[in-house]
Formats: structure tokens, sequence, C-alpha cells
């Protein structure tokens, strides 16, 4: 199951930046949606994926390690410590590590409470690759691919391997062929596809790497076949509007918005 902690551009009420929780043990991106789940929920997750290193899709990466230290170690001392292991970019790593886990802005917990037993294992990862997680009482590993994105940091974005075929998350990106090389031949359950700006705003959308709906029904064009479409990355009070413009512009693929607590069932729909 894919749960959507937060899909939006920015905060507001009811309006948390973007995290999706894969099973109870695995985070795509940590925004401030992970803030919704229940501190033994927090305490379950053993994996974070990131797909960039923009603060509204890693902030609460060091909060999550400060609320779950003391109960990862289980009321044992640092070496019964289960650390969090974050997959990312080597650029988006070095990001963190320079300006979030610096001892300014945040303590270092990559070597806390001990350097030999962090909360926190950094691990970096590569487009094209496929991760796999093992499942707590299932044979069958969750694969995870890594895809590209085109953002104006270095970013990537994850296609869960479902039954029914990829759940895509495509990560902010702007207009993006090395994706769509990527998907092709693939069976898509689900794309959920960033737009952040309105067509009345596609230059700012261009200067910052993401999609307006005139260039995301550019992309769409290059899918095969008809897929289910999910629009996250809106500001708060513009998902009416944006929306209205992409449907005036795609009339071939089932379009909906993202919304916060959502919940991806497999094989089953979304509800």
């Amino acid at each position: 199951m894919i749960r959507v902690l937060g899909c939006s551009g920015s905060i507001a009420a009811r309006c948390h930046t973007t995290a999706f929780l894969l099973d109870d043990d695995i985070l795509i991106d940590a925004g401030s949606g992970v803030g919704e789940l229940r501190l033994d929920e927090l305490a379950r997750i053993d994996h974070i994926l990131i797909s960039h290193s923009h603060l509204d899709h890693i902030l609460s990466i060091p909060l999550l390690a400060d609320s779950v230290i003391k109960l990862r170690m289980g009321g044992a001392g640092p070496q019964a410590l289960r650390p969090i292991h974050v997959h990312a970019l080597p650029e988006t790593i070095e990001a963190m590590r320079a300006h979030i886990f610096n001892g300014v802005i945040w303590p270092d917990f990559t070597r806390l409470p001990s350097a030999a037993h962090p909360v926190l294992v950094l691990h970096e990862i590569e487009v094209g690759q496929v991760l796999r997680f093992p499942a707590r009482g299932q044979q069958d590993d969750r694969l995870v691919h890594v895809l590209p994105a085109a953002h104006t940091v270095p970013a990537v974005g994850y296609a869960v391997d479902t039954p029914q075929g990829w759940w895509v998350f495509t990560g902010d990106t702007g207009p993006n062929p090395a994706l769509w090389q990527a998907l092709n031949g693939q069976r898509i359950a689900q794309l959920v596809i960033e737009t952040a700006f309105g067509n009345e705003e596609a230059h700012l959308a261009h200067i910052s790497g993401h999609l307006a709906p005139q260039t995301l029904a550019q992309e769409l064009a290059q899918l095969d076949g008809e897929v289910s479409v999910y629009i996250t990355h809106p500001k708060p009070g513009e998902v009416p509007a944006v929306l209205s413009q992409i449907r005036a512009l795609d009339s071939r693929h089932q379009i909906e918005p993202l919304r916060e607590g959502q919940r991806f069932h497999v094989p089953a729909e979304p509800i």
C-alpha cells in the first residue's frame, strides 16, 4: 500500500509537502506530510528514499531522527539502535551533510548517538538502479526503480513495482525526455506527476524546473495508451485552476488531483 502523506507545493492548513509511505516502513520523500504519522508509525520507518535536496522534500528527516532515536534503541544503549537508511543521489547526500546535518542548522544525526551507531545511515543511489527492500512477513522483495528527473538540482523519481504495473512518482521535474525513455514499454499502473504552476506562470515553471499544464500536456503525449494520472505539487488554493487548465489540454488520460490521505492498494484501485 502507498499512502499519500503530503502532496502540496507549499504549506497551509491541511496542505503538507511531499511524502509517501510505502507499506509501513519506507518513506518516499520526507516533506512536512511525515508529521501526519503517529510516533509509533514514525518509529517503524526503516528507509527513506529522497528525490532531491530541496527543503520541501527533506525537512522531516532531521525531526524524524530526533523523534524516534530512543524508541529505536528499544531501551538499550546505542549499540542496539536500529538505524534509518536514507537513499539519495550523491549530490543530495552532500547537500544534506553540508546544509542540514552540520551542527548549525541541526545536529549531525549521521554521527549520533555515536559515530559507530548513528540513527541515520546515508546510501548513494544512481539513476537506473533497482532498489530491493525485504517485506516483513512476505517472501518477495519490494522493488523500487530509480528514474531520471530534470530539475534545478540533481533529482530523481521513483517507480514502485506492483502486480498491476509500476506506480510512478516523477519527483520535481520539468520537461524530461529521459523519463519517457525509461518508461517506454513498461506497464504503468498510476502516474503521479507534478504540475507546480498554472499556465499564467509558465515562465516561473520553466526557470524553476517544474511543469505547467501546457508542458504537462506535451509530456503526457509521450505516453503509450491511457494512463491514470494524479497531479501533485500545486500550491495551496491553486489546485482547481491548475486541474481545469490541464483537463482543457488533455482529454486522453484520466487525470485527478492527488489527495492527502489517499491510499493506493495493490492490486485494488486507490481509495
